[in-house]
């Protein structure tokens, strides 16, 4: 069982460890098609976030950015593999700060096709950071279920095989 379970644990993380690895590969001197990428979406997150909070986020490097997002799926990944909680919450702590930057929905009308889009793949992500039951006592949400995953791999692997998809 023991086995399995680290076998579950390579499998979930595959996709972190892979995107890393892509994202280092390409990084270069400006942070590479990440950065590129990245850099309207956080723009227009700041913007949206200083509208609503009228806070004022300070002003971020886009490759230090990416650096920083290649760090919690490397080593969060390799520390879930060998079953740390540690590695589960750095995993988590990604998930969570990376969502509302790259699903920005909120910024479309709702009857846009983007916004659909977006809204369905913020749905998917939603669902592995936070699961929903009946009653609050029976949620579940991705932490709960990596800080435990002798008893919960199956469900990790077919999450995230499902937001893959």
């Amino acid at each position: 069982m023991a086995f399995l379970s680290f076998v579950g644990r390579v499998l979930f993380v595959s996709v972190f460890i892979l995107a890393a690895w892509q994202e280092f590969n390409e990084f270069g001197v400006d942070g590479g098609p990440s950065a590129k990428a990245l850099r309207p979406k956080f723009n227009v997150f700041s913007k949206h976030v200083s509208s609503q909070t009228g806070l004022k986020l300070p002003p971020v490097e886009i490759r230090h950015l990416v650096a920083v997002t290649i760090a919690l799926k490397g080593v969060g990944s390799l520390l879930f593999i060998f079953g740390s909680s540690l590695g589960a919450y750095l995993l988590a702590l990604h998930q969570a700060l990376a969502t509302p930057i790259l699903y920005d929905f909120y910024n479309y009308d709702a009857d846009k096709r983007e916004y659909t889009q977006l809204f369905v793949k913020f749905q998917n992500r939603k669902q592995v950071e936070g699961g929903r039951g009946k009653h609050p006592s029976e949620r579940r949400t991705m932490l709960d279920l990596c800080a435990q995953p002798n008893e919960h791999l199956e469900a990790l692997v077919l999450c995230r095989v499902r937001i893959a998809l």
